[in-house]
């Protein structure tokens, strides 16, 4: 059965309205926290309430969440799915799979850009969101403002400091108490439009294109804070995997989109009954009554949208690594039956000195908002671009069709990143600085990992003829009991920690595993195509290991399955020892692929990245460390 069958069927048995609720909870947080600063940034680009001002930006944020988030996206996008898994990485893997030869190296770098953007989508999310909701005590008591950084810091800190537990418990009230927020958006929404019900008529396009006519410049700057309504809008591709696509179609269709649409109308209502209150229209929209519970619900809601975004770097941590385009870097399972959810210290760590910073930094969400979208913007152009080799190369849509489609979409999204381009200067900076750093750190991984390889194969004997000398000879060598698995090889190729094993204790076990593993591009491989074994004789195999890109490596779990491939052996735990090789890579700056400074950064890098026996989960007292060099 196939990854996505077995995805169809887990999904069937956990039933439709359990996973829309979970997708209530996990997938919209980020786009449903929007209404809290959205049109308030929307009207300060704009100058002030006006009713030309007011008209125009509502339906231009109607209309940019049905182009780009209901069209785009959850009609279109979604049906791209990788065996069931979505997400720029997914996606880049999907489209190298079938896109020509020649251009799969310029996609793997739009993926990787992409991704690395996302990292820094993830670190102002959290600051951004969490900040703008405690921010709504002012309104309870001016004197507050002094400690809405603290308050936000504090918020923060607990959250981050929860992550080493994972969300299989918190998870639980994800769904209701996004439940509740989006019907408040509506309720509050629906509220406000009966004291200006005219407001209704900016659904159609003709405001916006008014608004747009009446002056082109200031529209242009306010569509970067129009585009605040869209930020969450990867999540619903990203997170297909977890809940797959019906759920998230009906939730976004029947509550999620009508809530938001209800709310930010309802908002447009108040500033035009009500300008005073455009520094606050959220919090503004209810009784003063209603206020402290309002301020409490959000500040619930962008720590579940902060979770769903921080849990997404995991993820796509995770995917990283198994692409080869990261270290190996420790990774937690926090849940025994959730393969999925994962906590990984180092990132965890990462991103909250980063959100810390930012909120120091920039201390309102004002501030915040000026930092924030040029980083998903782009993620939401690399991903209509890499749409188009999907459509062309496996939908087989002939050019006329994918142009007509992905044109238009990729027009709308460059407009978007243009948009958002003057954000550079005021901090839109930071996401860049911080999404280039990880675009430098994943390409130089990825390629030194090549030249590592390449260096490997010119530098190493053959396996097949190296076992036939060492077994066959006139001088054989001497045999031990036991079994002698050497993880993490290149194919054909003998791991050095062979060779330094002979070299130093001149015995070969009984039996000799030599595995050397591979990433397919897709997320799950099933056990009966795990693995393939080629028998060397003499009690040598050469053994393929297949892994996805959502997994990672488990030698013991392997070794059970080779029992049914190889004669006569069974799997004892106390009965194997385990060789890595432990390379010390070494920067000569000869090599005409990489620059020094990158050889270093490469060099470095190899030097911290996580033990390969706790990465392929080996047993500590069985594993035995054998050292070498690499020259690059």
């Amino acid at each position: 059965m196939s990854t996505s069958a077995l995805q169809t069927n887990t999904h069937e048995r956990q039933g439709l309205p359990a996973l829309a609720l979970g997708a209530i909870g996990v997938v919209f947080g980020d786009i449903g926290t929007s209404p809290l600063y959205t049109l308030r940034e929307c009207l300060k680009a704009a100058g002030g309430v006006s009713l030309t001002n007011v008209y125009g930006i509502v339906s231009l944020i109607l209309w940019a969440i049905v182009v780009v988030v209901t069209l785009k996206y959850v009609a279109f996008v979604m049906r791209a799915d990788n065996h069931g898994e979505g997400g720029i990485l997914a996606l880049t893997a999907l489209a190298s799979d079938v896109a020509p030869v020649r251009l799969r190296r310029v996609l793997l770098t739009l993926g990787v850009f992409g991704a690395a953007m996302f990292y820094g989508d993830s670190m102002i999310t959290p600051a951004i969101s969490v900040i703008s909701a405690v921010e709504g005590v002012t309104l309870v008591d001016p004197h507050l403002s002094e400690w809405i950084v603290p308050i936000a810091l504090v918020i923060l800190t607990a959250l981050f400091r929860l992550q080493k537990r994972g969300t299989a418990a918190v998870g639980k009230v994800f769904g209701p108490v996004m439940l509740i927020w989006f019907v408040t958006l509506a309720v509050i929404g629906v509220t406000n439009i009966a004291s200006h019900p005219d407001i209704i008529r900016a659904v159609s396009p003709v405001f916006a294109l008014k608004f747009v006519g009446h002056a082109p410049a200031t529209a242009f700057i306010v569509l970067g804070s129009v585009f605040l309504a869209l930020t969450g809008g990867e999540a619903l591709y990203a997170d297909m995997g977890h809940f797959g696509k019906r759920p998230i179609r009906l939730s976004w269709l029947l509550l999620v989109f009508p809530a938001l649409v209800l709310n930010y109308f309802g908002q447009a209502a108040l500033v035009l009954s009500k300008p005073s209150v455009i520094s606050q229209p959220f919090f503004e929209s209810v009784p003063s009554w209603a206020l402290i519970p309002l301020v409490v619900l959000a500040a619930l809601a962008t720590v579940i949208a902060s979770q769903a975004v921080i849990s997404g770097a995991f993820s796509m941590t995770k995917q990283a690594v198994q692409l080869g385009l990261l270290p190996r870097i420790p990774i937690v399972h926090t849940s025994s039956r959730e393969i999925g959810q994962v906590y990984v210290p180092f990132i965890n760590l990462t991103l909250y000195v980063a959100v810390v910073f930012l909120v120091v930094f920039f201390r309102s969400s004002d501030n915040l908002a000026a930092a924030y979208g040029i980083a998903v913007a782009s993620t939401m152009l690399l991903t209509t671009l890499l749409m188009y080799f999907v459509t062309h190369c496996l939908w087989r849509w002939k050019p006329i069709a994918t142009i007509a489609v992905i044109g238009p979409m990729a027009l709308v999204d460059a407009l978007f990143v243009s948009s958002n381009a003057n954000k550079v200067i005021e901090g839109g900076w930071f996401p860049l600085l911080a999404g280039a750093a990880l675009f430098t750190v994943m390409t130089t991984w990825h390629k030194g990992r090549e030249m590592v390889v390449q260096q490997i194969k010119k530098d190493s004997l053959e396996l097949a003829p190296l076992i036939k000398s060492l077994t066959t000879g006139n001088h054989p060598v001497m045999r031990t009991q036991g079994t002698a698995v050497f993880p993490g090889g290149v194919n054909g190729m003998t791991p050095t920690a062979f060779l330094h094993n002979l070299k130093h204790n001149g015995v070969m076990h009984r039996i000799n595993i030599f595995m050397a593993g591979s990433t397919d591009n897709i997320p799950h491989v099933s056990d009966e195509d795990r693995v393939s074994v080629k028998d060397l004789g003499n009690g040598c195999y050469a053994v393929s290991v297949r892994h996805g890109f959502m997994e990672i490596p488990n030698v013991p779990v392997i070794l059970k399955l080779l029992e049914e491939r190889i004669p006569d052996w069974n799997y004892d735990p106390g009965d194997v020892s385990f060789f890595l090789g432990r390379d010390t890579i070494v920067a000569t700056g000869k090599s005409h692929i990489m620059s020094l400074w990158r050889e270093r950064l490469f060099a470095f890098l190899a030097r911290n990245a996580a033990q390969a026996a706790e990465y392929y989960s080996l047993p500590p007292n069985r594993v035995v460390e054998l050292g070498g060099q690499v020259n690059l």
